[in-house]
Order: structure tokens, then sequence, then C-alpha cells
């Protein structure tokens, strides 16, 4: 499991004092990147020597609680699955032990040119 903290910022929040819906997806893409380069990959190089890129293929989201401006959340990420081309990770954003959001993530790689690539083998080798 790989945590990381999330402040919440005023611009964070919508009108009624809430965090926007679409920022817990900036968070757990901010969580994802952070992983990525936990795992050994520079993802800049990646794009430049490599010539691949990861992108999100689907999410499915839950919102299951709100949360305010100065909470303090992290965001859990896990590896539920992985194949030579596809990666299916868990993210909760949770303030305390308090599950407030839930997806599931499916990340592939692609080429320049928008085809499938498969993932690095450094992550396959890691993670599996």
């Amino acid at each position: 499991m790989h945590g990381f903290p999330i402040r919440v910022f005023y611009e964070d929040t919508d009108m009624a004092g809430i965090v926007y819906h679409a920022n817990y997806l900036k968070f757990i893409e901010r969580a994802r990147s952070d992983w990525v380069k936990e795992q050994g990959l520079d993802q800049n190089a990646m794009r430049e020597q490599d010539g691949i890129v990861f992108v999100v293929r689907r999410i499915e989201a839950d919102y299951l609680m709100t949360a305010k401006y100065d909470d303090a959340l992290e965001v859990r990420t896990t590896v539920r699955s992985m194949t030579g081309v596809r990666l299916i990770m868990g993210q909760e954003v949770v303030r305390g032990e308090e599950v407030v959001f839930r997806a599931e993530v499916t990340a592939v790689c692609v080429t320049r040119d928008g085809h499938p690539a498969r993932l690095p083998a450094k992550l396959r080798q890691r993670v599996h």
C-alpha cells in the first residue's frame, strides 16, 4: 500500500465549502504519479526515450463522504492486478480511518501515435 498525504486547500472546495468532485481525480492522479516514481520509473524518460506514456483507460468512482477545507487526507493506493498491458489500481481517499472517496483505475501505456504498448518491464518485474 502506498500512502500520499493531501491537505485540502480553499481552491479545492466548491461554493458549499466541500471538496469539488473533480478534485478527487486530481488527488488520486498525484498519488499514482508518486507511486510510479516510487517504483523507480521516470515518466519523462519513458516518454522521451521509450516513446510511451501512461494513460487512464477507465475509472469507476464512489463518493462516500464529504471532505472540507483544511482536512488532512491520505490517498491509499494498491495494485489490484497487472497484465503485460494493463494495470488496475484501487485508490481510497481517507480522513483518518474514514473512507471519503474510492476508485478503481485502469491504466495502460500508449505510444506517441496512441497505439497500445506493453507496460515497462521494470514495473512488471517490481510488481509481480
